[in-house]
This record gives C-alpha cells, sequence and structure tokens, in this order.
C-alpha cells in the first residue's frame, strides 16, 4: 500500500533520458532570439567570459545576498605560482522585515552590514573592487548590470523587480561614501551559482559547470558564444545561467508531476512558479514528506490514523528532518525520534514506511538534477565535438553537502545517464563569495589585458585620414616614376612593358606560356580560336623550384626552366613544332621592348646569383641553346600582373588595369603614351608595371611602419627593400603576425607568457593560417586545433586573441592596398578627364582568393577614397599563364599589321 503511494514518484532511466532529452530542448530554446520570450528555461548571459587562468591576484570585497544569511567577504588572491587565497568572512541574518520589505531598506541594510563589516577588517579607507552575488534570476546585459527578472526563495521585496540591483546598491553605498569614507566600486554582478563555478575554476581549470542544490537550485555552463543569439559576436565562450528552477513551468513536466507537487505548489508563494526547484530544492522536499505522510494518516496507513497537528501544519518537517531520517546506519532510531518529537508516536512499521518516504523523494530530486546536469554536460561535449568529454562541476548547497546519500547517488546516476563524460564533482569550500571575488579578479585580468593589447594593435588601425595620406603619397610617388628626370631616384619604377594594346577577339593560334613567380614554374600550351566560337584552351604542368635552385646561380636556374620545358614538351608531343612563347617573369625588370627585360632586383624570397642587371628573355635562350633540343619564337617577356590585366581584358574591354594581391603585391595600369617620359611617342597608351611594391623604401611611409614591420624587414632576405609589399603580400603577414604573438606572449598576455619553440621559428606562421583562422565558419575549437598543429597550446583566450591580431594584420594589408588602388585609379579619371569613371580591375593572387575578408575590405577602401570611380573587380581565371599567350598572341597580330 504504502508502494502505491510512491509509484509515481521512482523515476526509471528512459523517463530521466526524456527529461534530459527535454531539458536539452529548452537549452535550446533559451539560447534563440526568436524563442527566448516564451522559453522557461532563460538561459541567462553572465558576461562573465573568461575562467581563473592563475595569474589573478589583489584584495577584493564580496557581498553575497540569497541565501537565509547575508555575508561579505574580504578575498585576498595571491600571485605566488601556487593559485594560493585568502578568504576572510562575516555572517548577518536576514530577517523577514528585509527580505519582504521594500528596496530602499534591502539595499541600506546590504550597505549597511558590508560597512560592519569593513570597520571590523579596518578597509574603510582602501579603494577595493567589489563583487555582488545576488541569487536570483537577472537579466544582464553587461557583467556589473542586472534587471531583477524575479523573486524567488521566500523572497518577495517591493520595488526591485524590472530595475537594475547594481544601481540600487551604488545609491546605498554612495549615501555612506561621504561620511564613513568608504570606496567601493561594484565591478560585477554574479549569481551565486556562477560564483561557486568561479571558485572551483580557481582550483580546477577544467570546472565549467556550476551547480546549486540547496535551498533552492539551478546550474550554470560555458556555452560557445556562437550560440547565444542574445549577446552580440560569436567569439569564446561565455558563462550562462540556465535557471534551471523554471523548467516545467509551461506544463513540459505535468506527466511526472504527483498530486503531491501539485497542492504543494498552490501553497506556495509563487503558485505556478519554478516548478523544476519544487521537486529538487531542499526548501520544498521536507513539506512533500509532509503531504504524503499526511494523506497516509487520513487513510489509515500510518499512526494508527492519527492526524497530529504537526503533519497540519505546513513546513513542520523540514530537510534536516528528511536527511537525519535517513541515516540508515543509525537504523530507525533517529527517525523514531524525530517523529516522537512531532507528537506522532510511531511503531517500528510507521518508521520503516516514513524512512521509505524520505528516500523516494530525495532519491526523485537526485535523478531529476542528474538528469537535467546531464543534458548540459552532452551540451558541452557536443560544442567541443569530442567522442568523450572530461570536466568538472563545481557544486555547492546544503542538500548535496549535508544529505547522507545525495551526493553519491547523484553522482551515480549522472554516469550512467552520460557514460561518455568523465565528470569530476568538486565540492565549493569557499561558496560563491569567494567565486564573485574571483570573477571581479578575472575582470581586472581580463580589462588590463584588453588596454595591453589595444595598445600593441593600436598603430594597425589606420584611420581615413591617413589612409588618404597614403593615397595621395602614392600618387606622387607614381608621378616621380612616369617623369625623366625623377624616374631614376623614383622607389615606384613605374616600368614600361611595351604591351600596347588589349585583346580585340582576332587573336588565334597555338602559344606556349612560361610562369616564374613563386615557389612553383608552370609551362603552358594554350590554344586560342577566334571569331564567333572564341576560347581559349590551355593545358598545364607544374614544376617545383627547390630552394637550394632559387637562391643558387643564374645559370642552374634557367638550365632547370629549360629541363621543366624539355618535360613539357615531350609530355605534349610538340618538341618539333617552334612555338610563340610569352613569359611571365613576376619580378622588376626594366624593358626597352616587349621582348627584353633586364631584372632590376630578386623579391619574393629568390636569390639566384649573376641575374640582376641582365636581360632574363637573352638569359633563358641562352639556355634553350646550351641544351640544344629544341627552338622557341621568345615574343614577350611579362609581368603576371600584366597577364592579369590581359586575360580580364579579353572579358571584359573595360579592363585597364591589373592587381596581383597574393605572395607579392603589384599593379599595373594602362597610361597615356604622352605621361611616360622615359618612352619615345605620344600616341596611344601602354601598359605600365608599377612595381609598387618598393612604395616607402624612400622613408614615405614611415610614419605608419610599426615596430613589427621593422622586425619584420629586418629579417627578411633583402632588408630596407619593398616596405609597402611587406605590410600588404602574403608573403610577410603571417611573419607580422608571430612578432606580434611573440612580443604579447613576452608581455604575459598569451599562451600563459611560454614562448614555445615553434613560435619562435620564422615564418613557421603562413598567410593560409591566418586566412583559415579568420574565416567566419570557423569555430574557435578549430582555431585552437590550428595553432595545436603550429605547437602553440593555446586556451580558448588565446585563439580569441590570435584571430584577432590576425584580424587586424590582414585588416591593415587590406586598407593600404585599397589606398594604393586608389590613386591609381583616380590618376586614370584624371587622364580621361571626367567626372565619373567606370573601370575594371582585373585582379589574382591567394590573399585576394582565399582570404575570407581582404577582398572586401580592399573594395569598401578603395569606394571611400577614389567616390568618383566605379570600379568593377573581376578575378583573373589564371592571369599570369592564359595572360603571358594573349599578350603574345596581340604583340603578334599588332607585328603582323605592322608588316602589311
Amino acid at each position: 500500500q504504502v508502494d502505491r503511494y510512491l509509484y509515481h514518484l521512482r523515476l526509471s532511466d528512459d523517463v530521466l533520458l526524456d527529461v534530459m532529452a527535454r531539458f536539452q530542448a529548452e537549452m535550446v530554446k533559451g539560447l534563440g532570439r526568436d524563442t527566448n520570450p516564451t522559453a522557461t528555461v532563460k538561459m541567462l548571459p553572465s558576461f562573465v567570459r573568461s575562467l581563473p587562468d592563475g595569474s589573478e591576484k589583489g584584495d577584493f570585497l564580496a557581498v553575497d545576498l540569497g541565501g537565509s544569511q547575508f555575508r561579505a567577504h574580504q578575498v585576498k588572491v595571491f600571485d605566488d605560482g601556487k593559485q594560493s587565497s585568502q578568504l576572510e568572512s562575516k555572517f548577518y541574518p536576514t530577517p523577514k522585515e528585509v527580505t519582504q520589505g521594500n528596496g530602499a531598506e534591502l539595499f541600506d541594510y546590504v550597505a549597511d552590514c558590508l560597512l560592519d563589516f569593513m570597520e571590523t577588517k579596518n578597509l574603510k579607507h582602501k579603494k577595493l573592487p567589489l563583487g555582488f552575488t545576488f541569487s536570483f534570476p537577472c537579466k544582464q546585459t553587461k557583467l556589473e548590470e542586472g534587471v531583477l527578472l524575479a523573486w524567488t526563495k521566500h523572497f518577495k521585496v517591493r520595488g526591485v523587480q524590472d530595475t537594475d540591483v547594481v544601481t540600487s546598491l551604488r545609491k546605498a553605498l554612495q549615501k555612506h561614501k561621504a561620511s564613513f569614507d568608504i570606496d567601493v566600486d561594484v565591478l560585477a554582478l554574479v549569481n551565486d551559482t556562477v560564483g561557486t563555478m568561479m571558485t572551483c575554476g580557481y582550483d580546477d581549470r577544467r570546472c565549467e559547470v556550476g551547480l546549486i542544490i540547496g535551498t533552492g537550485t539551478n546550474a550554470c555552463y560555458m556555452e560557445e558564444m556562437r550560440h547565444i543569439d542574445l549577446v552580440e559576436g560569436d567569439e569564446g565562450r561565455m558563462c550562462i545561467n540556465t535557471e534551471w528552477g523554471a523548467f516545467g513551468d509551461d506544463g513540459a513536466l505535468d506527466d511526472l508531476r504527483t498530486e503531491f507537487d501539485r497542492e504543494l505548489d498552490l501553497g506556495s508563494l509563487n503558485p505556478g512558479k519554478q516548478l523544476f526547484e519544487k521537486m529538487i530544492s531542499s526548501l520544498y522536499l521536507g513539506e512533500l514528506v509532509r503531504l504524503i505522510l499526511l494523506k497516509m494518516t487520513k487513510e489509515g496507513l500510518l499512526f494508527n490514523g492519527k492526524v497530529s497537528t504537526a503533519l497540519l501544519t505546513k513546513g513542520k518537517i523540514e530537510m534536516k528532518h528528511v536527511s537525519a531520517m535517513e541515516k540508515y546506519k543509525e537504523g530507525l532510531s533517529n527517525t523514531k525520534e524525530i517523529l516522537t518529537e512531532l507528537s506522532l508516536f510511531p511503531s517500528e512499521e510507521d518508521c520503516v514506511a516514513v524512512q521509505h518516504v524520505c528516500t523516494i523523494i530525495s532519491f526523485r530530486s537526485a535523478n531529476l538534477c542528474a538528469a537535467a546536469l546531464a543534458a548540459i554536460l552532452t551540451r558541452l561535449r557536443e560544442n567541443k565535438k569530442l567522442l568523450r568529454l572530461r570536466t568538472t562541476v563545481g557544486i555547492d548547497g546544503g542538500l548535496y553537502k549535508t544529505h547522507p546519500q545525495y551526493a553519491k547517488r547523484l553522482h551515480k546516476v549522472v554516469r550512467r545517464l552520460v557514460p561518455t563524460c568523465d565528470v569530476r564533482f568538486l565540492l565549493s569550500v569557499s561558496g560563491s563569495g569567494k567565486g564573485a571575488a574571483m570573477v571581479t579578479a578575472v575582470a581586472r585580468r581580463l580589462a588590463a589585458q584588453r588596454s595591453h593589447i589595444d595598445a600593441t594593435l593600436a598603430p594597425f588601425l589606420l584611420s581615413l585620414g591617413t589612409l588618404r595620406e597614403v593615397r595621395n603619397k602614392m600618387r606622387t610617388e607614381l608621378e616621380y616614376g612616369l617623369k625623366r628626370e625623377t624616374q631614376a631616384k623614383a622607389t615606384v619604377k613605374m616600368l614600361p612593358t611595351y604591351v600596347c594594346g588589349t585583346p580585340d577577339g582576332t587573336e588565334k593560334g597555338k602559344f606556349l606560356a612560361l610562369d616564374l613567380g613563386g615557389t612553383n614554374f608552370r609551362v603552358l600550351l594554350v590554344k586560342i580560336k577566334s571569331g564567333r566560337r572564341r576560347s581559349v584552351q590551355m593545358y598545364n604542368k607544374i614544376f617545383a623550384i627547390p630552394l637550394e635552385i632559387m637562391q643558387g646561380t643564374g645559370e642552374e636556374l634557367f638550365d632547370h626552366i629549360v629541363q621543366c620545358i624539355a618535360d613539357f614538351l615531350e609530355y605534349m608531343g610538340i618538341k618539333g613544332a617552334r612555338l610563340p612563347l610569352g613569359f611571365t617573369f613576376s619580378f622588376p625588370c626594366r624593358q626597352a621592348s616587349i621582348d627584353k627585360g633586364t631584372l632590376v632586383g630578386w623579391t619574393k624570397g629568390f636569390k639566384a646569383t649573376d641575374c640582376e642587371g641582365e636581360d632574363v628573355v637573352d638569359m633563358l635562350r641562352e639556355a634553350i641553346r646550351r641544351r640544344n633540343e629544341f627552338d622557341l619564337d621568345i615574343v614577350a617577356v611579362v609581368n603576371d600582373t600584366v597577364g592579369t590585366m590581359m586575360t580580364c581584358g579579353y572579358e571584359d574591354p573595360n579592363c585597364e588595369i591589373g592587381l596581383i594581391a597574393g605572395t607579392g603585391s603589384n599593379v599595373c595600369y594602362m597610361e597615356d603614351m604622352k605621361n611616360i617620359e622615359v618612352v619615345e611617342g605620344n600616341e596611344g597608351k601602354m601598359c605600365i608595371n608599377t612595381e609598387w611594391g618598393a612604395f616607402g623604401d624612400n622613408g614615405c611611409i614611415d610614419d605608419i611602419r610599426t615596430k613589427y614591420d621593422k622586425e619584420v624587414d629586418e629579417g627578411s632576405l633583402n632588408p630596407g627593400k619593398q616596405r609597402y609589399e611587406k605590410m600588404t603580400s602574403g608573403m610577410y603577414l603571417g611573419e607580422i603576425v608571430r612578432q606580434i604573438l611573440i612580443d604579447l606572449t613576452k608581455q604575459g598576455l598569451l599562451f600563459r607568457g611560454r614562448i614555445s619553440e615553434s613560435l619562435r621559428k620564422r615564418g613557421i606562421f603562413e598567410t593560409k593560417f591566418l586566412s583559415q583562422i579568420e574565416s567566419d565558419r570557423l569555430a574557435l575549437l578549430q582555431v585552437r586545433r590550428i595553432l595545436q598543429q603550429l605547437g602553440l597550446d593555446s586556451t580558448c583566450e588565446d585563439s580569441i586573441i590570435v584571430k584577432e591580431v590576425c584580424g587586424v594584420v590582414s585588416r591593415r594589408a587590406a586598407r593600404l592596398c585599397g589606398a594604393g588602388l586608389a590613386a591609381i585609379v583616380e590618376k586614370k579619371r584624371e587622364n580621361q578627364g571626367v567626372e565619373r569613371l567606370q573601370i575594371t580591375v582585373g585582379v589574382d593572387g591567394t590573399l585576394y582568393k582565399l582570404h575570407p575578408h581582404f577582398s572586401r575590405i580592399l573594395r569598401e577602401t578603395v569606394k571611400e577614397l577614389a567616390p568618383q570611380c566605379d570600379v568593377t573587380f573581376m578575378l583573373s581565371e589564371d592571369g599570369s599563364g592564359k595572360g603571358a599567350a594573349l599578350i603574345t598572341a596581340v604583340a603578334k597580330r599588332l607585328h603582323n599589321v605592322g608588316q602589311k
């Protein structure tokens, strides 16, 4: 008969797994912007973004309001490498006239208690940061602000709901400031659950869940920012205060609630609210036991059917009685003693039955708590994409601490429900007060860190005014390069290419193209058809250029190139044909005609000897002659930028600018012949290869070069050269990032202040990693994995900082590139003498193509700095190969026209 009463209170594992699934669904609902208003589990953002990392230090105050007593604490945190701290506390009663009075009285009482505590500890004349533990549901928009949503736990203070409790506390403290010479700065508002997690997190870095099971019940955990719709930004994590006590307020648990749960709810201060809490927390379990015993007695199953005053009096059976009656080691003596005190005079059978009721009630509480906790642990595991999660749950609360069986039952059920999670349960010794101080300490640490990081990255944030200056300086340098008297000293060389026309669609035939400009070398066969079936077909083969060849002798380099050509001709079966050839040579060359190019200087890591000052076409011809296997008609030597412009010009006749934003950085454009003083003739146009990478080599942009740019330059193969390229091109951005990361690590702001061996290696941080790290689709977990591949063991916070550094460096590169391009398009507009210019820029290069934000920022910058130019950006499909062939075809066509 007793079991019949208790049948609905027993929950099988299947039921618990179902509760777990329901709670998971409620969590998702609470995190969504559109679904949160109707969610019962509010999933409140706490604005606690970081756990303690052991570097916190200083003196902090904390006040703790929410339990049966009010507490004031002084917490000293020592930076001694042992993560030690010292807590001194004082407890104050919370009388009914305070907990159920008005708001002003409540906060005056808190301020009075804090003042008394500060006088006791001789702290009155110190300015100390304060953490405020406020154990009620609050909506926060920042760490030091919280609007009370509803009172719980027998608190019913008037005029506080829907107001900011931190403002109320500050006002109360302000009253005392002048009279008693106290200066307290409220830095953080913390829920007791969050405080518990932070307290345990100081001792165990794995702690990312906080759990309270006492007078009330609640849980918090570290959620990925990308899942929290209610807060802007998706980087890192934030602690979410679930406020799970309200789970079921929408009827989601009605099938599990018994008649006793309903009766208890109707008699409570807040009927219909906090239904899950009323099935779990110690505030209500004693009352549930009383209601069950009352009904059983009325039906004659207990105490000979005699209903005593104790059974009729609400709140007469408390949790302390239930805990004591469940001390099985003491047999039935405790139970008999408690029941006798309550004037119930039990028989032995009565004692057994009552003990059984207590066990079932507290077991159900532990089961339901375990199911909701299992849902949180599963979410953490899925967020981290792990097969197995290892984590720590920080716990506080009288029920967990004092009940003889509760902790053991909870642990057992959690492990059964989530076998894929290895959970350590860590009891919070110092409670939520120390946690509030830890949140305050972390907030202060993060604020100091933020200030240092901002100062480090500030020189990379270029204002619109600065970018206009860069644009204007670039324009001046372009003019210097075009004029005969200043060209020799100009840093931007403005090299004539002798490419005087763009494709007109009549080009046709078979052409060979060579492409040398990076660590790979390509040979291509390009078939061009004209007329209605106009098309370009390409066949190519890629060959590697080993470092020893790149940095060996010129003869070895060109012999290697000819070897690759021979392999390709053999492969294609065209060794006997004497085909016209276009040579894309992506290094600064001074040209005297379209098929003559004297190397001005190597860039991009090339250092082959006996080449600078030599004609690269002659060197190629000599290498072909040395091999003596085939002959080729070398028609044109072409820069990759020009090739890019020609490729896009084949599709769009409006394309008169070519831009490379990849390993290197360069631009070419069609200039009016009358402006090119170093070439005879004034008619028509010629393509100018600006070689703008050397912009700034004369010191004109030293004001925007950072110490990191200087370090990268000094460690490069060509110190003092190509300064603009070293700020804008893919070859150097990763190295700039590495230098910044080293500096931040030295300042103790990254990687726990430890510079790993891999971070010391030049070139470890390739630009492709910037593109991967900055991808919007990449979660921080994946960023951490990339950093781990580089041998950098990073925390979540480290990953956020690294991502920010990458973003700042690549954004500056795109903005500077945009400023330079704005100078070119403005020059084109003035050349044409138009109010508004319509022009297309052909673009190639991995930085532009693969980086998630570079192309957008570049386009936006050009629009800002050249507002009278409508610029279309056209992605070049194989500019340097197809472009070389097209230039060769155009040169052939123009040569034939000239002959006729």
